[in-house]
């Protein structure tokens, strides 16, 4: 999770439809993992509100979490020399729906919104945890790369963690697409 410093989660993930794998972690749903986040200082703006790169990193957190959850360490993933693959992000997209403050704590749900062969697209819906308000929502797409940075299939290993997560309209599109 980084540096004691660098903004993220303040305890572990909660893992959404699948037994958890550390201690922090509980299901709740069938599709998503859930990330606790407190707002540190360094997170914000002179104004006190979150600055919009803090949500990106945030987001990222919450895709390594995502992926630690379903057995699939992220520095294997993202760049991995020994298979020669990796998982660069290559879209994301934020919308801040309302103002967050300093010292405030949300809740980040990240799911999996669609899968095709060579890439997968993470949603992301922050809510303030102390009301449940929406406050931000986004997403981010990996795609697989080989060593000479060409799309590729995405490995199995990957499609069948993440197979259980992906919603029923979409679940036959990991292995198309």
């Amino acid at each position: 999770m980084g540096r004691p410093d660098e903004a993220g989660p303040a305890r572990g993930p909660t893992c959404i439809g699948k037994e958890a794998k550390n201690d922090n972690s509980t299901r709740l749903s069938e599709t998503s993992v859930e990330v606790p986040i407190t707002i540190r200082f360094g997170d914000t703006d002179p104004y006190g509100v979150v600055y919009f790169a803090s949500y990106f990193r945030y987001c990222h957190h919450g895709i390594e979490d995502f992926l630690r959850q379903n057995g699939l360490p992220p520095h294997q993933l993202f760049r991995n020399v020994e298979e020669g693959f990796g998982l660069p992000v290559v879209g994301a997209a934020c919308d801040f729906l309302r103002p967050v403050k300093y010292g405030d704590e949300l809740r980040l749900n990240v799911s999996i919104t669609r899968a095709g062969k060579k890439a997968l697209t993470f949603g992301f819906h922050f809510y303030h945890k102390e009301n449940g308000e929406l406050v931000a929502r986004g997403h981010a797409t990996v795609v697989a790369i080989d060593r000479s940075w060409k799309s590729t299939a995405l490995p199995d290993r990957i499609r069948k963690a993440v197979e259980p997560f992906l919603p029923p309209e979409t679940s036959d599109s990991v292995n198309q697409a």
